[in-house]
């Protein structure tokens, strides 16, 4: 038979792996999304979460392992991200002249909008934005971050997030404008 001790632990534990997962069923999708827009296909964004998870539990195991808040999430993701970039690049350079090709299934955007002219246009537009305001406009619009969020999870200042926002809202305008006149003329 278990002792009480025993049982306080197994129950400490089953009620630690459901905040877990109660926090990863709210935010695994954010996450993700936030991952696949940082890489080139579906199973590095997947092994970056992953990544990103062992290190979130590991700081977490000082505060009773309950989930951390979102920026530190984002933040922990980003810097797994920018490591998974280290990598990839070293990896491109020991290879001889191979090509890889971008696996551009984008999960971040509605699928049933994965045909319309406009989604494309979009795509597109987001696409050719800097990294910076591509990932302030990610983690604002997709990711449903505050600005003082944005700034914690990218290590900037609030005005800094707020500030690309507008000028990557402004660019967008601008280039959709000049993509909706060249296609109807």
């Amino acid at each position: 038979m278990a002792s009480r001790a025993e049982n306080r632990a197994i129950k400490q534990a089953q009620a630690c792996s459901s905040q877990w997962k109660g926090w990863l069923k709210e935010f695994g999708s954010r996450l993700y999304m936030y991952a696949r827009q940082r890489c080139s296909c579906r199973e590095d964004a997947e092994d970056m979460i992953q990544d990103a998870l062992v290190r979130l539990w590991h700081y977490q195991e000082e505060r009773d392992n309950v989930p951390p808040d979102l920026p530190l999430a984002y933040s922990v993701l980003r810097f797994v991200a920018m490591d998974h970039g280290k990598k990839q690049g070293r990896k491109k350079r020991k290879e001889e002249a191979v090509i890889f090709l971008h696996d551009r299934d984008d999960y971040w955007l509605d699928t049933s909008a994965e045909e319309d002219d406009d989604a494309v246009m979009l795509r597109g537009a987001v696409e050719s934005l800097g990294e910076k305001l591509r990932e302030v406009v990610t983690l604002k619009i997709w990711g449903g971050l505050t600005f003082s969020q944005i700034a914690e999870s990218m290590a900037i200042s609030p005005n800094t997030a707020a500030s690309r926002y507008r000028y990557a809202l402004e660019h967008l305008e601008r280039k959709l404008e000049t993509l909706k006149n060249e296609r109807h003329g």
